[in-house]
């Protein structure tokens, strides 16, 4: 085997392969890329139990096609010290060079008869826009759950309506519940889904799709994958099924406050500087004063600030929130203004757009971020 390539694109295909890779395995085949050349293009892939990744780069002059396998991660390392240009790479008995303007590094080479064949890419379901996609991963992977125990938690439903045209994203906690829509493009009239994705794993695969074109959706009874613009990635689906959010988002006759985001943002941002542990961010809202009063410490170590607001349903309410799980929330959103959907203290609350409580322009509200408060301030 012997190519030639700009370092900037090996370094971005090795990198993007080596995000499956695993930190440590039992299989020390597992911790190695292929690197496969032919008819002008280098193909690079990487697999561990749970995932895998494969790219592939056109931009490869190819001397002599082949393939090699070497430790991912000392490759990805060497990638990013090359100096910048042309590099050329080779096999040359039982190690792989890759030099350029004068630096040169060797890499023993692993058996490739013993590397497991990557898995085929499911059954291709539809299509969706990247740059949305990676936008809807990001807004409801923040309620996600971190405890392993709970495995089924720590993943993103993601279901497929093929008569409705929509992909509903959603991920909870326990403690907070995210649900986003979007539109997508299906093989099928009736092509159909509901399964879940490892939380991690799909923030990386929607970061690392990019910002353009349409990105495949492929799914069979045991796996996801997903493929764009020379990129496959393949991912174990989680066992176990998420709580449905239908009767939880449905509130009865809450309040209904209104309130700029960013200047939000901000003032939660300020006030829980004091917030120490599970101290919560008070929020009074009067419809007297058209205000919202945030408060946050306890004794001496108090922060306050009072910005305005709307508060419709009630003449006043007082709510409690985990500053992490507010922040989170409000971050996840980009309209300039938010509704919070208010039921009382220690009880449901509902963010989402400012433009109505259950749709935008006359469409349904593509995202809904649903929080429990907790026990207000004392005094």
């Amino acid at each position: 085997m012997e190519f030639r390539i700009e370092r900037s694109a090996l370094a971005e295909a090795v990198a993007w392969a080596a995000r499956v890779l695993p930190v440590r395995s039992p299989v020390p085949v597992l911790g190695g890329l292929l690197l496969d050349t032919g008819s002008g293009r280098l193909r690079v892939s990487g697999l561990d139990y749970e995932a895998s990744a494969r790219i592939d780069v056109e931009a490869a002059e190819v001397l002599r096609p082949g393939k090699v396998l070497v430790m991912g991660r000392r490759l990805l390392d060497i990638c990013k010290v090359l100096p910048e240009g042309a590099v050329a790479c080779a096999v040359e008995g039982s190690r792989f060079t890759v030099s350029g303007d004068g630096a040169r590094f060797g890499l023993s080479v692993l058996p490739l008869a013993d590397y497991p064949a990557l898995p085929e890419l499911p059954q291709v379901r539809g299509a969706v826009e990247a740059a949305e996609f990676a936008a809807a991963v990001a807004d409801v992977a923040v309620a996600a759950g971190r405890d392993d125990t709970l495995p089924a938690l720590t993943g993103i439903r993601l279901g497929l309506d093929g008569g409705s045209g929509t992909m509903t994203l959603a991920a909870t906690d326990r403690y907070r519940f995210a649900v986003r829509t979007l539109p997508w493009k299906a093989a099928a009239p009736d092509e159909s889904a509901d399964v879940i994705v490892s939380a991690r794993r799909l923030t990386e695969i929607a970061r690392s799709m990019g910002r353009s074109g349409l990105v495949s959706v492929a799914l069979d009874a045991g796996s996801a994958g997903f493929e764009h613009a020379g990129m496959r990635t393949t991912v174990r689906l989680l066992e176990g099924r998420l709580p449905r959010h239908d009767k939880l988002f449905a509130m009865e006759d809450p309040a209904v406050a209104v309130v700029d985001r960013a200047r939000l943002v901000e003032a939660v941002k300020r006030v829980s500087v004091v917030a120490d542990g599970d101290s919560p961010v008070q929020m009074t809202f009067s419809a007297a004063d058209n205000s919202v009063h945030l408060q946050a410490g306890y004794e001496d170590d108090v922060a306050s600030q009072r910005l305005p607001a709307t508060l419709e349903g009630s003449p006043e309410l007082t709510v409690a929130f985990n500053p992490g799980y507010l922040a989170d929330a409000l971050a996840s959103f980009d309209d300039p203004s938010l509704r919070l959907l208010l039921m009382g203290a220690g009880q449901r609350a509902m963010i989402t757009g400012g433009a109505g409580p259950d749709s935008t322009h006359g469409q349904p509200q593509r995202h809904r971020h649903l929080l429990m408060s907790v026990k207000p301030l004392v005094g």
